[in-house]
């Protein structure tokens, strides 16, 4: 993982076919895993647990029947799906702390519009 004086650096976004982590170390090289293996992280049970989740409920934004669709989620499940990941990803940065840096990579925005 590439360190800068102490600090962990990790790029959150989710991805199709991940079924279990958001989480991506910026050297292919970590000691977390590529992708992050979000056991070995000092991080709660709880939020493990929600980040698994969220990766589980995001494999079903893809169109199966045509992947290049938009998502196929109404709108309010799209919203709530952005609702979680962002409480998810304040409570890893929280959890964390000032050794690490997390940045949202996600395009939640853009991509559940």
């Amino acid at each position: 993982m590439r360190q800068y004086g102490v600090a962990h650096y990790l790029r959150f976004f989710f991805e199709v076919g991940v079924p279990d982590t958001p989480l991506w170390p910026e050297d292919m090289d970590s000691p977390y895993g590529h992708p992050t293996d979000l056991a070995r992280l000092p991080i709660t049970p709880e939020t493990r647990a929600e980040l698994t989740r969220l990766c589980e409920w995001f494999e079903s934004s893809l169109d199966q029947a045509y992947p290049p669709n938009p998502c196929p989620w109404p709108d309010a499940e799209k919203q709530l799906f952005k609702q979680q990941a962002y409480a998810a990803l304040e409570a890893l940065r929280r959890e964390l702390g000032a050794g690490w840096v997390v940045r949202d990579e996600s395009l939640l925005d853009a991509c559940l519009a």
